[in-house]
């Protein structure tokens, strides 16, 4: 770990990176490819030191409020944020300035924050994102080994409606040959509407690989899975993306579903809803 001074922390859209890096070592991490430029080791995390204050800076100069997204690169919740506190203390600048916030995670350590989200939540909206990838317990502890699991993260989701929070599933990647079962969608599934999601977000059923992260799982593959790297090869070559052969049967399964349950599945639809700042009546209605 390390500490940088960074100039800017909002992105056009209102979205931001306390850290760059991560420890939670899922072995598809889109992150790690080399179009992205990170110049350090990945585990080395580099924490922006003054993110706090630069969100301040840029809240205060806003016209009005505005959704404040985290984690889109990477997670807010990671190990070093646990001594450090630079998410919570930038959840306390967004609920000071009346923003509503949305988070992407794959980390139980966001319970430590949740009286936040609950304040948040009562003046604006505040929505917790979960990656959900895996159904069965041992093959996820070797697919994202340093996190929790995704029981662990259902029963984080059902804190969070028991308080009345939003949240939304990332049900991606699903990697072919691997956990691309009717099984394990079901699974995640039946996770997600019991934990009443409001969306549930699937790019199609597959994993995209490029320089920098494509290396990085196939080492894991040769570890966890002989002969699974050859087969990656055989079928994918150097393509970016790599359908699961079940795709489109999944894509059934999820679809009809979602449409049964009434639960968003249309990305466009649930980045509609991230995106939007909510009215008064809107508020209002939160609690009637």
């Amino acid at each position: 770990m390390h500490y940088i001074d960074a100039k800017t922390i909002l992105l056009a859209k209102n979205g931001m990176n306390i850290y760059r890096g991560c420890t939670h070592g899922c072995i598809y991490c889109d992150s790690r490819s080399d179009c992205y430029q990170m110049d350090h080791p990945f585990e080395d995390i580099a924490v922006k030191q003054n993110a706090p204050e630069l969100l301040e800076d840029a809240l205060r100069r806003k016209r009005k409020p505005c959704m404040i997204g985290t984690g889109s690169m990477c997670d807010p919740y990671m190990h070093c944020e646990e001594g450090l506190g630079y998410t919570r203390r930038c959840l306390e600048i967004i609920d000071k300035y009346n923003c509503g916030v949305t988070v992407i995670t794959k980390s139980d350590r966001i319970l430590r924050d949740i009286d936040l989200f609950e304040r948040i939540n009562r003046h604006s909206k505040a929505v917790v994102q979960m990656t959900l990838t895996t159904y069965d317990e041992k093959l996820c502890r070797i697919i994202e080994p340093n996190v929790c699991s995704t029981k662990r993260r259902y029963e984080v989701l059902k804190e969070f409606q028991k308080r009345g929070i939003p949240t939304v599933v990332w049900l991606c990647p699903i990697l072919p040959y691997i956990n691309d079962t009717e099984d394990n969608l079901r699974g995640i599934l039946d996770y997600c509407f019991d934990a009443g999601v409001v969306g549930i977000i699937n790019f199609g059923f597959g994993v995209t690989l490029r320089n920098g992260n494509r290396e990085y799982f196939y080492q894991k593959l040769d570890e966890h899975f002989p002969g699974m790297k050859e087969r990656y090869q055989k079928r994918f070559g150097n393509s970016y993306e790599c359908p699961s052969d079940n795709a489109t049967k999944l894509w059934g399964i999820f679809k009809r579903e979602c449409q049964t349950r009434g639960v968003m599945y249309s990305p466009n639809d649930i980045f509609s809803y991230l995106n939007e700042y909510p009215t008064a009546n809107e508020q209002l209605s939160l609690f009637d």
